[in-house]
């Protein structure tokens, strides 16, 4: 039976111990962290502090893409989660009523999401994952140090900071973002090939609330979140598991003038004077469950050993945020590492000796899922990021996009305001089930949304003098 190692014991790490026993692994789930403390049927996860992974208790989704891997590869999770409170989301509930075309479609099953925070998820992961039989968890310690067969340059076993040593065919670095597989390949003396990687440039604060009511207190607007990305701050609420939703709310790092947001009063003024969160935070609707936590989010980045068609080492795979990390704010994270966790698995059961024949199939893989990810979020932030300093600094708004050239996603969002069709390719994207190129690049889509008639007024944030004051009043005036 084969062997192998996960570095991690988080979204990805366990998906891929999941995936990976699937087809006949024995598998060693290396993670930093604690045990989870036990749970009790039909309640969430607590928002437990994890110093390994601190965007853990911030606000995340479940797009179609990490549903359908839910329901077709791992339906015990979805059932363990669904037990635990999270909520399906149709998201056609949410397509403009004038819409043309708004009939429901073949296809619009896959249109939903799953409303459910990120530790609950986890944790019917973790509770799915700990019961298999070949599966060992290691909690409280990480793997130290890759050991080689030095003629093949492949993986042998790995050393753990507890002392034991681990043989391997496989190891799965499914650390995150700190990518540990390049601390590793430069001990064994091989550096890593370089990365690429552009600002994300943003600043997310964020706060978990219990619903009191028995019933949403307003719409969903973008079917799976309430809230949007507005011209100098993101202003979104996600419905969690159970009776739970959380605000985000983001600006550019270094904001001095909105760093009130870091306080209760001045989060609560700004989400109040959002469009779409206002009904949720009335008094009596709501209470908090946290504090205001806030974090700087990573740079888009695209790890060069995860592409590499010829690797410094065979048999060792980055996953999810180790091979690619994106703005949380398209919300894609933890889909694309469900997806990644699988499809890795998929492409191991063909090779039963995993060599270089492997590793270059992985590599296309993982530039085949995450490329056009990365590269969508890199323009995006791009854009964003210009647009939220020149109203920092009270400059005129970037230009737009040339009108002879392809529509920009203010058009694409505006014809999906009326036009069902649009509206279909525009969710799919968001909801990470087609690539731009691939939901929005077919000529009859770009008439639509050429042709398509203006949209109806859009309820408007304040402006950013108006927000800075209401933050900066609230936060003054507590005790």
């Amino acid at each position: 039976m084969p062997v192998a190692v996960i570095a991690g014991g988080s979204i990805a790490g366990l998906a891929a111990a999941l995936a990976l026993n699937g087809i006949g692994y024995r598998v060693h789930v290396v993670e930093r962290g604690d045990e989870p403390p036990p749970r009790r049927a039909g309640e969430g996860a607590p928002d437990r502090p994890r110093p390994t992974a601190p965007q853990a208790l911030h606000s995340h989704t479940l797009t179609s893409l990490g549903l359908r891997v839910l329901r077709e590869r791992a339906p015990r999770v979805l059932a363990a989660a669904r037990d635990a409170g999270a909520h399906l989301l149709d998201l056609t509930l949410a397509m403009p009523p004038g819409a043309t075309d708004a009939a429901r479609e073949p296809g619009d099953d896959e249109l939903a999401a799953l409303g459910c925070r990120r530790p609950t998820l986890e944790r019917a992961l973790h509770d799915t994952v700990r019961n298999l039989p070949g599966v060992t968890l290691h909690h409280r310690t990480t793997v130290a140090a890759l050991e080689l067969d030095g003629p093949r340059r492949a993986v042998r076993a790995v050393r753990t900071t507890a002392g034991e040593r681990l043989p391997a065919d496989i190891v799965v670095d499914a650390t995150g973002r700190t990518a540990a597989h390049r601390a590793w390949l430069r001990d064994a003396g091989t550096p890593p090939p370089g990365d690429r990687s552009e600002p994300s440039g943003l600043r997310g604060h964020t706060r978990v609330y219990r619903l009191l009511s028995a019933t949403a207190p307003g719409p969903l607007n973008r079917g799976n979140a309430a809230g949007d990305i507005w011209d100098h701050y993101a202003g979104v609420l996600h419905p969690g598991d159970g009776d739970t939703f959380s605000i985000a709310l983001a600006t550019l790092p270094g904001d001095h003038d909105l760093t009130a947001l870091r306080t209760a009063a001045g989060f609560t003024a700004a989400a109040r004077a959002t469009p779409g969160l206002d009904p949720w935070l009335a008094d009596g609707v709501s209470e908090p469950l946290s504090p205001v936590r806030a974090i700087t989010a990573p740079p888009n980045t695209l790890r060069g050993a995860a592409l590499a068609p010829r690797p410094p080492v065979t048999g060792l795979y980055p996953l999810g945020d180790a091979a690619c990390t994106t703005n949380p704010l398209f919300g894609r994270g933890m889909s694309l590492a469900l997806e990644h966790a699988f499809r890795l698995a998929d492409l191991l059961a063909a090779h039963p000796r995993p060599g270089e024949d492997a590793a270059h199939d992985a590599a296309r893989l993982t530039a085949t899922l995450f490329l056009p990810w990365y590269e969508h979020s890199a323009a995006a932030d791009r854009a964003r990021i210009a647009r939220w300093r020149a109203a920092a600094d009270g400059a005129a708004p970037p230009p737009g996009p040339p009108p002879a050239g392809p529509p920009g996603p203010a058009a694409v969002a505006a014809a999906a305001a009326t036009d069902g069709v649009v509206w279909r390719a525009l969710t799919r994207t968001l909801m990470t089930l087609a690539t731009p190129a691939q939901a929005l690049g077919d000529d009859k889509i770009l008439a639509r949304i050429r042709q398509a008639p203006p949209p109806p007024p859009r309820p408007q944030a304040p402006p950013r003098a108006e927000l800075v004051r209401l933050v900066t009043e609230a936060a003054g005036a507590r005790p």
